[in-house]
């Protein structure tokens, strides 16, 4: 594996892409050292410590919030609304490309109309990131969040909140353009990348709180104790195990024959061959947690903010903590609900077996037993809808772990984040599909793969 790796920095334009890339996620993260000056930074800090501290949800609220939109909003810097806005402009134009015609006709013009729909997203993203990031100010102004001001005196005007909106939604933009050099001249998914980049960089602050209490005692590491060294040894193995399986279920197909037919030209007998369509098990991918995830914050945040205004309410604050991130029976019941409703929807958005048993007669091929046309789609979406099935339980038993782990061996919702849920699927998906980038460019200079078994 080792020679492996020397190989790719071997090959000149392999090597300047993964350098280019390298330094632009450095670039990405240097920004965070970049914080709006009219911030109270000391109070804000104070806020959020408060928040672990009390137990309130308003920190895990924001840190998976954080997650998915590759910031820290709890920093105030300049990235503080992250990628956030182009996931929402991109999620609502595909969505709208399957019931909207003109944006249908347009994803299916090839690259012409790939070009006019990133020209809409952008335009769209500025417009969110501008409404964002004036109600997050306003809303960190007014307390609506931290519960207190963290503006520093004087500067909790409208035309600060406004510089705000703007250099806000400067930063939104320039992360936009950081991905989108990265998809031309570097090598990966380029918004992907940030938003791996954001969560590993959590990893060693997660992990330091987490060891800080064993290692500032006196004795060291022992066995025995809330976190003693055999807590540990289960974390570890744990989060190996995890990480295999959620690979084995990321790569898994269903793999369905696919005949071609035979014909004649001269004196040449051509097709005849047996092919195989992949269905992917996990076919929703990661976006029904994120869905689900996002879903869930409306009610935490909805019976948090009615349970300032009426303190003595003690309906509003059973809500409020029954929905808050990661903690209760009613929060993971309705979460796994969420899931397999939203892996269902997104499979159906993504997956449309009409056109794919059309291209399939188009080409000439059929499936064995099965007449081209409805009884094809038909069949298709029948193996779809039972692997779907066995999908959104593989996402369903991955968003719970964390919860599982927070409550019997960490007692840390973030720390216990990074053992299943978003986060880890996030970072699996990306891995893969950088790795299978790379491989696509050594083997077409006849190297053997990272992944090539052979030597």
């Amino acid at each position: 594996m080792l020679s492996k790796l020397f190989t790719v920095f071997r090959v000149p334009e392999l090597r300047q892409k993964i350098l280019l890339t390298l330094f632009l996620l450095a670039v990405y993260r240097m920004g965070f050292s970049i914080t709006l000056p009219f911030m109270d930074h000391a109070a804000l800090k104070e806020v959020f410590e408060r928040g672990r501290s009390g137990g309130t949800g308003i920190t895990d609220l924001l840190n998976v919030v954080s997650m998915f939109s590759a910031s820290s909003i709890t920093n105030g810097s300049i990235f503080g609304l992250g990628i956030m806005p182009y996931i929402t402009a991109s999620i609502v134009f595909q969505l709208l490309g399957t019931v909207y015609p003109p944006l249908e006709q347009l994803q299916k013009e090839g690259e012409s109309g790939r070009r006019r729909l990133n020209e809409y997203t952008r335009y769209a993203t500025v417009v969110i990131c501008c409404l964002q990031s004036f109600f997050l100010i306003k809303g960190l102004s007014a307390g609506a969040l931290t519960g207190q001001s963290v503006l520093l005196d004087g500067y909790n005007t409208t035309g600060w909140c406004l510089v705000g909106t703007v250099v806000m939604t400067c930063g939104t933009v320039f992360l936009m353009w950081i991905g989108e050099q990265i998809d031309a001249y570097g090598i990966g998914n380029g918004i992907s990348l940030l938003i791996m980049a954001g969560i590993l960089a959590r990893m060693p602050a997660a992990a330091g709180s987490f060891l800080s209490p064993m290692l500032e005692n006196e004795n060291g590491l022992q066995l025995g104790g809330e976190r003693g060294v055999e807590i540990l040894l289960v974390l570890a193995a744990l989060f190996v195990l995890v990480i295999v399986w959620v690979v084995f279920i990321t790569q898994g197909q269903r793999k369905i024959p696919i005949q071609s037919a035979k014909h004649v030209r001269g004196r040449k007998v051509m097709g005849g061959q047996r092919q195989w369509l992949p269905l992917r098990v996990n076919q929703a991918g990661v976006m029904p947690i994120i869905f689900a995830s996002s879903l869930l914050l409306l009610p935490f945040f909805v019976f948090n903010q009615l349970a300032n205004i009426w303190p003595n309410n003690a309906i509003l604050m059973t809500l409020g903590s029954a929905f808050s991130p990661g903690q209760g029976f009613v929060y993971n019941l309705t979460y796994i609900f969420l899931i397999y409703f939203f892996c269902y929807f997104w499979t159906a958005i993504t997956f449309n077996p009409k056109d794919m048993s059309e291209n399939l007669k188009d080409m000439g091929s059929f499936i064995p037993g099965y007449r081209p046309g409805g009884r094809t789609a038909s069949h298709l979406e029948h193996v779809m809808m039972r692997i779907t099935y066995v999908g959104a339980a593989f996402l369903a038993i991955i968003a719970v772990i964390p919860t599982v782990i927070s409550t019997t061996l960490t007692g840390d919702y973030v720390v216990a984040s990074f053992f299943g849920g978003t986060g880890l699927l996030i970072i699996v998906s990306v891995a893969l599909d950088l790795v299978q980038k790379i491989d696509s460019h050594l083997i077409m200079r006849n190297y053997s793969g990272l992944l090539d078994t052979e030597e």
